[in-house]
């Protein structure tokens, strides 16, 4: 599907290009842009962390992870490859993992992700949710 620009002098599609002949990092330029503006691809998104590896036993990384208005954990990674590379394998994976995310855990990786104080951290997301206490129940 072609995109295209629009001007004084009508439509023209826009040539077909890549990240790499552009001169666009994956994660340098695009990871850094989505993480100043994540509204541009998620709105109503707290960022949490970035490159998020908290796991046992596996070095993956979660490019960015935030969380929603409804306390859902959202995964944003960032491919710019052609072939997939596997990504609803990669999508999969990344769910089974952030799903046993607590919500002291969410604060403690904001904590670090902002560098601030716990207590500060959490009641930056209490706001954020509109929560007066954590509710499991409704977390992630």
């Amino acid at each position: 599907m072609a995109i295209y620009e629009i001007g004084d002098n009508g439509m023209k599609p826009l040539e077909k290009t890549f990240y790499g002949f552009e001169g666009i990092s994956e994660r340098r330029d695009l990871q850094r842009l989505i993480k100043e503006r994540v509204e541009a691809v998620a709105k109503d998104v707290l960022l949490i962390a970035e490159e998020f590896c908290n796991w046992e036993d596996s070095k993956r990384r979660i490019d960015l992870l935030g969380i929603d208005k409804q306390a859902n954990l959202v995964v944003i990674e960032l491919k710019c490859a052609d072939d997939g590379s596997h990504m609803e394998l990669q999508a999969i994976r990344y769910a089974a993992m952030v799903s046993a995310m607590t919500f002291d855990k969410a604060v403690e990786t904001l904590s670090v992700f902002l560098q601030g104080d716990e207590a500060d951290t959490r009641a930056k997301l209490l706001d954020f949710l509109s929560w007066e206490e954590p509710d499991e129940e409704r977390f992630a």
